[in-house]
């Protein structure tokens, strides 16, 4: 049963809710009501997405990303016990750094400072070999795709999206830039709304793969059918509004112009050189073609290698990986005011760039952000990277910066006093 169909009812905790205590897919075969299935919609319920967005390869059609035939780049580790740092929530109540991994359904969380692994914990059905879905942190991984495009002359932000991808002409992104789909400032009809079956996110996942097609459906049933039916509302160019569309259009114009898979160009440009630890897979459509919004699935540790990148200006493993200038346009953010209408009351004063979302705040951090707390937060003053992956409850983010993102912040600034 979905949380909404039990809203008059408590939510169960993390404690309450972990996969191991229920018992979800254990056994050979497992019990009938213990069984998750992609068919019947059973792995978006709640408490059951606890184990599946851990083990998404047994659910949909997936592709690897390589790690290459290198060895794993050295994580170095110097353990602290971070547990009882204690904040307070945006909605006013004390907590500690433990506590908000509990509040927050958290199924792995790992702290890097001055690139040593000072924390690494995990929960529910996660391990640290498993890849977890990142859900829109993917999102981040094709801005930071394109970017690389874009400095090596193969993406120019200011063409038309049509100079790259023709097919799209009849779409709502005949007449837009690449600019406003990295930084998504399209005008679309197109609505993502998560509670919402009649939204048009449901349509995407349809075609994306993660959703089933109900007997008698008509619509588009793979990404790229799904892209060129998207129809115009209001103009390009002026406001932010969240959009997963722009993403997968992003991704398009990368495999378009780089003549290479997204799964292949990432292993390439960012997975092999970096030195991951575990392959990463991404879920795919009907045709095989991934999801470039939100289809990543990787370790918390290859995630973490992935932040500090970002951290240290694109340099890694002892190589420059992503160009410095990427990520310093990354830095710089979006327009604060394009941002403001879209209303995120968490992210007061932020911004949207290149598929990362800017906080602004003192310490110019930034973030890759996705639905049921996912999240890449990099703070360049503090030296600090956090990555973790989680099964919320609820798919939107706001209830659980609430608690987050207090505690990354009282985190930094532990870690800058030298506590």
């Amino acid at each position: 049963m979905t949380v909404a169909a039990n809203a008059s009812q408590p939510i169960p905790t993390a404690a309450e809710s972990d996969p191991q205590v229920l018992g979800w897919m254990q056994g050979f075969p497992p019990p009938e009501d213990r069984t998750i299935t992609f068919q019947n919609g059973s792995f978006r319920n709640f408490p059951e997405l606890r184990w599946a967005w851990s083990n998404v390869r047994q659910l949909v059609p997936t592709v690897n990303v390589w790690r290459g035939e290198g060895p794993a780049s050295v994580l170095p580790r110097e353990e602290r016990d971070i547990g009882a740092i204690k904040s307070v929530t945006i909605d006013g109540r004390p907590m500690t750094f433990a506590g908000m991994l509990e509040e927050t359904y958290a199924d792995g969380i790992a702290v890097l400072h001055r690139g040593k692994l000072i924390y690494e914990r995990y929960f529910g059905a996660l391990k640290p070999h498993k890849p977890h879905i990142g859900m829109s942190v993917t999102k981040s991984f094709t801005g930071t795709l394109a970017g690389i495009l874009v400095a090596e002359g193969k993406i120019d932000p200011q063409a038309m999206v049509t100079d790259y991808v023709p097919e799209l002409k009849d779409s709502a992104f005949g007449d837009a830039r690449v600019s406003e789909v990295m930084d998504m400032t399209t005008g679309l009809e197109y609505t993502e709304v998560y509670a919402d079956k009649n939204s048009q996110v449901w349509g995407l996942r349809r075609a994306n793969g993660m959703a089933p097609i109900e007997p008698g459906f008509e619509g588009p049933t793979d990404i790229f059918s799904f892209l060129c039916s998207q129809k115009k509302q209001g103009e390009h160019g002026r406001v932010f509004a969240y959009k997963t569309v722009n993403t997968d259009v992003l991704a398009w114009i990368c495999r378009r112009v780089s003549g290479m898979t997204l799964s292949d160009l990432l292993s390439d440009r960012i997975w092999a050189p970096m030195g991951a630890e575990q392959d990463a897979y991404y879920h795919v459509d009907r045709i095989g073609m991934e999801s470039g919004g939100g289809g990543l699935c990787t370790t918390l540790r290859d995630l973490a290698r992935f932040a500090e990148t970002m951290r240290n200006h694109g340099r890694f493993n002892g190589r420059q990986i992503v160009p410095a200038s990427v990520v310093e346009d990354i830095e710089r953010g979006g327009d604060p005011e394009k941002f403001k209408p879209a209303g995120y009351a968490t992210l007061p004063g932020g911004s949207y760039r290149n598929q990362w979302w800017m906080t602004h705040n003192a310490h110019g951090a930034y973030m890759a952000r996705g639905t049921y707390g996912q999240g890449i937060y990099i703070d360049p003053k503090a030296e600090m990277v956090i990555v973790r992956y989680a099964s919320h409850p609820v798919a939107a983010n706001a209830p659980i910066d609430l608690a987050t993102l207090p505690a990354y912040m009282a985190l930094a600034k532990e870690l800058m006093a030298g506590g």
